[in-house]
């Protein structure tokens, strides 16, 4: 089966944050009282993406090993509907992700960078990589990406599966439509977190 016929099937779009999200850097500002203060870098292109995606029907999430505020504020802005976080084993999540859509796993793609993401890689109905991907990841992926993490792999993955869709061109022109209500409650936060 192709990517593309994989990408027909999908319902649910659930993104690894560090390294997809954002490209992996993690900044740490001292506050204060001694303790850090972590900051990342998001891409703009991958926020459109998610609302493109909602608007085409997909559900969006995200699942990171790591907790941080920072991804909390991003994901509260994004509106998205999964939200895992400090998850070591990621498939936990999913099946829990599965359970909450009525989806079956050949209906989720996953995107990855890194071999904490191969389990579910391995089992979803899409994996896709991004450019910037360890070695071990690409090579189980059905799709990679032409951007890397945290400069638009988000929205390539969203573009991919709503072109096999069939959906992208007509998604883009009803997220166009102003007097469109459901494009404007698709759309993502305007920031002012």
């Amino acid at each position: 089966m192709t990517a593309e016929q994989r990408a027909k099937k999908i319902k649910v779009l659930i993104f690894d944050v560090d390294g997809v999200l954002t490209d992996g850097q993690i900044f740490v500002l001292p506050d204060a009282n001694g303790r850090g203060i972590e900051a990342k870098g998001f891409a703009a292109h991958d926020g459109l993406g998610i609302s493109l995606a909602r608007l085409g029907g997909l559900r969006i999430g995200i699942i990171t090993k790591r907790q941080s505020q920072t991804v909390a504020i991003r994901a509260n802005d994004l509106k998205l509907e999964f939200i895992y976080q400090g998850q070591s084993h990621k498939m936990n999540a999913i099946n829990e992700i599965l359970a909450k859509a009525g989806i079956t796993i050949d209906e989720l793609a996953y995107v990855g960078d890194d071999v904490i993401d191969l389990p579910v890689m391995r089992a979803c109905g899409l994996a896709i990589a991004t450019a910037n991907a360890r070695p071990q990841a690409k090579a189980v992926a059905h799709y990679t990406t032409p951007n890397p993490g945290g400069r638009g792999a988000g929205r390539d993955a969203v573009d991919f599966i709503l072109t096999a869709q069939g959906t992208l061109e007509k998604v883009i022109e009803q997220y166009l439509d102003e007097s469109n209500s459901a494009a404007a409650a698709a759309d993502v936060g305007t920031g002012n977190m």
